[in-house]
């Protein structure tokens, strides 16, 4: 079956408000499950939704690089989309760099640059720089204009050159103190690095799982989502035909992590290379079946709960920075509350959940987005 390549795909835009669900809520509400019922399932599911300390893999992990991902598939239709318009590469390149550096920007602003005091001297030592919005940022930023400037040899060739150039520096060049492959928390050399050239203060105090170093392979979790959306770009191939060659790539990607996983362990806070890979195997395996149901089958009942988050991820992931949506949901629900009794907690989470998403129903409609 055949997919037009011009058509937006509803599959990308639903698998990003997926991704997004459970940052603004979902797991809220899976905690007040797994509270209020004896089910081992709701307790099971919500210890998934941790990060571990330092080496290994939780499907919590996921969330983040496959948002990066998703930027990276959003490329190649982003690029042809400005070109169509007549831009030019050199306005491209210039908005791609704009765009990053927004991000980071933002990145800063959650971190709270906008309330520092900024009659206290110490205040810049005390803001963190690193953040989700800012590693995304970069990498997203570094990939677009690597697109720009290659073809599919050349991206692949990126990617090996950022994961292994990585692995390599942190196994053959030595941290004082500690020396070279020491891979506990605080002696590696991301996070050597980003003491040295970061400026503020680290998530960690000793080392930040947002630095700037662990962005290279990063950059490479991007590149393998812009070769997943040129791939989806193709006119000459069928629905099925791209299914089952994201789902191939999917498995040689976590082929690969798991044998590197050996030497180089799954550690979200140094984004290790078989850790970049790993999302990116998942990452292939969940588009291709949102894909497959979505677009190939288009079977699309019930997704525009997902694509209205989608639709204005960045506003959602900013807005409680801004908005108090548990004060709101106390407000509106008091009453109700009182008569809910054990189910309180419940309640309240699925409000907080139905409130913000109905404040994302409203900008959709009204196609109020916040884009940079």
């Amino acid at each position: 079956m055949r997919v037009d390549s011009t058509e937006r795909l509803v599959s990308l835009d639903t698998l990003r408000g997926f991704d997004m669900f459970w940052i603004m809520g979902g797991k809220g509400v899976v905690s007040a499950l797994a509270a209020l019922t004896s089910w081992q399932g709701f307790s099971w599911c919500l210890e998934r939704m941790e990060h571990p300390e330092w080496h290994g893999f939780e499907p919590w992990d996921l969330v983040f690089p496959l948002f990066l991902f998703i930027a990276g598939v959003s490329t190649p239709f982003s690029i042809d989309n400005r070109q169509a318009k007549g831009d030019g590469r050199g306005k491209i390149s210039r908005h791609i760099v704009y765009r990053g550096l927004v991000l980071v920007l933002l990145g800063m602003i959650y971190n709270g640059l906008l309330t520092m005091d900024w009659s206290d001297s110490s205040a810049w030592s005390n803001l963190r720089c690193p953040s989700v919005l800012g590693r995304i940022g970069l990498a997203y930023m570094f990939a677009a204009l690597i697109a720009m400037n290659t073809r599919l040899r050349g991206r692949v060739l990126w990617i090996a050159g950022l994961l292994l150039g990585y692995w390599a520096a942190l196994r053959w060049i030595p941290v004082p103190d500690f020396g070279a492959w020491d891979l506990s928390p605080g002696h590696t050399l991301t996070d050597y690095i980003d003491r040295q050239l970061l400026p503020g203060s680290l998530y960690r105090g000793d080392r930040d799982p947002e630095g700037l170093f662990a962005t290279i392979p990063a950059i490479a979790t991007a590149l393998l989502g812009v070769i997943t959306g040129q791939l989806l770009k193709r006119s000459d191939l069928g629905g099925y035909r791209k299914t089952l060659t994201m789902m191939a790539g999917g498995a040689a990607c976590l082929g690969i992590a798991w044998l590197w996983s050996k030497d180089f362990p799954f550690n979200k806070n140094l984004w290790s290379s078989s850790f970049a890979l790993h999302c990116a195997g998942l990452s292939l395996l969940l588009l291709s079946l949102f894909y497959l149901v979505i677009d190939v089958w288009r079977f699309r009942w019930g997704t525009i709960v997902f694509v209205v988050i989608g639709a204005n991820s960045i506003l959602i992931y900013m807005a409680p920075r801004f908005m108090d949506f548990a004060f709101t949901t106390r407000g509106l629900f008091a009453g109700v509350s009182t008569l809910a009794g054990s189910f309180t907690p419940l309640l309240f989470a699925v409000a907080v959940l139905l409130i913000k998403w109905l404040m994302l129903w409203l900008c959709y409609r009204k196609k109020i987005f916040l884009k940079v």
